[in-house]
């Protein structure tokens, strides 16, 4: 079976950066912008986080190339929140983060909003009472 990501040249050999890695610094630097609620893992993120095991790259589809990358992320954003300018501000993050990191070179960073977080609201019929 074959690893899949990106190899780097090196004098002393070389450098493996597996599509894994690029997903969780992806998934963190999304994670990071304000109005950002949560990922949107689908059913397979929710089983994870069931059986306690969480899934630093939930939400996040990357295709790794020799020299670039695309990203695709689905979030869920935060109700109130401006849903263009969190998205340009996770596509910018995203961006910054995986170039820093691993040096390949970003082409699109893909934003899919799958919904809006609501705010818990007070059970109201315990605000009410028995009358």
């Amino acid at each position: 079976m074959e690893e899949s990501g990106r190899t780097l040249p090196s004098e002393l050999g070389a450098i493996r950066i597996a599509d894994e890695v690029v997903s969780i610094i992806a998934g963190l630097a999304a994670t990071e912008v304000e109005g950002v609620a949560s990922m949107s893992g689908g059913i397979v993120g929710g089983i994870a986080e069931v059986l306690g095991r969480k899934n630093l790259s939930k939400g996040v589809k990357v295709n790794v190339g020799d020299q670039d990358a695309v990203v695709d992320l689905y979030l869920i954003v935060g109700y109130g929140f401006r849903i263009p300018d969190v998205a340009w501000t996770v596509q910018e993050n995203v961006k910054k983060a995986i170039e820093t990191m691993t040096g390949l070179s970003v082409v699109n960073v893909n934003v899919h909003v799958q919904g809006v977080s609501f705010p818990q609201q007070k059970d109201r019929e315990g605000e009410e009472g028995v009358k």
